[in-house]
């Protein structure tokens, strides 16, 4: 069985599946006597010794208080005896639940909430019926500490950038812890992290100086390039004097496109000068 196949080596539970004690003399009486009340009582007696469990379910089948041997039965049917026998029906799936948020204090002095959920199924179901009352609840409460605990060793950056890494070391962590109780936790994942009012503002100030920081720099940079173009066209022009006319033709095709009601045109300076010195 798949119970029976998974899990860690005998040597490390607390109850070890193939140690079942005698019942002694008056336990053997006992079951006997219920066996011959049974045979007498067929077939009426089916009905209440034939009993089923699902596929993704194991019965724990207790024998005057004593683990018949052979471990969790099922899945299908199994028998057992009025009045001596009893059983415990253990659910195989995977079981999902949520952390409650927790209020945590960081490696770095800051106080977040946090929150998660647990992927666990019961992988041994003997020993999560006879090493611990309810694994469920005990599961759910080392979850929340377990979170804690690993969180607070971890700074603010940390829990913000490496939540797979934090999530895998707390699924190793409960994983190890609640293997005595035949729980294997398969998943663990960070839903949320909430920083305080006053903290989120404090950073939205920060990106946003950053922001500006990085703005002034871009147009810093924009402005060097723009003067050293200028500079460039300076030169070329003060070398050629027929890209000034050019740039002067550039200039009067921009006005004319602005589709003024009225358009200037500037002469030229040189026809200027041209004209003032055959008047002298």
């Amino acid at each position: 069985m798949a119970d029976q196949e998974a899990g860690c080596p005998p040597k490390s539970r607390r109850l070890q599946d193939d140690s079942y004690p005698g019942f002694g003399i008056c336990g053997w009486i006992l079951v006997i006597t219920s066996l011959i009340f049974t045979v007498l009582t067929f077939p009426i007696s089916v009905w209440m010794c034939i009993k089923i469990v699902k596929e993704y379910e194991r019965a724990i089948i207790f024998r005057l208080g004593r683990i018949l041997k052979g471990g969790a039965k099922g899945p299908g049917l199994f028998f057992v005896l009025p009045c001596t026998d009893s059983f415990i029906k253990v659910d195989m799936r995977t079981i999902s639940f949520d952390i409650p948020p927790q209020e945590i204090l960081t490696k770095d002095s800051v106080t977040v909430n946090v929150d998660g959920v647990v992927y666990y199924r019961v992988q041994n179901a003997t020993l999560a019926v006879t090493n611990i009352i309810n694994a469920d609840s005990a599961t759910r409460l080392l979850a929340q500490t377990t979170l804690r605990n690993v969180l607070g060793t971890k700074s603010l950056a940390e829990i913000l950038s490496d939540r797979e890494e934090i999530a895998h070391s707390m699924q190793v962590t409960l994983d190890e812890a609640t293997d005595d109780w035949g729980i294997k936790v398969e998943r663990v994942e960070i839903k949320d992290v909430k920083l305080p009012i006053q903290l989120q503002r404090a950073m939205a100030a920060e990106a946003e100086a950053a922001r500006e920081a990085r703005a002034k720099v871009i147009a810093a940079e924009g402005e060097m390039n723009a003067s050293r173009a200028l500079k460039e066209a300076a030169i070329v022009i003060t070398e050629s004097p027929a890209a000034l006319q050019l740039r002067y033709l550039q200039t009067l095709t921009t006005i004319a496109a602005e589709k003024n009601s009225t358009i200037v045109f500037p002469l030229p300076i040189n026809i200027l000068q041209g004209l003032l010195g055959g008047t002298e």
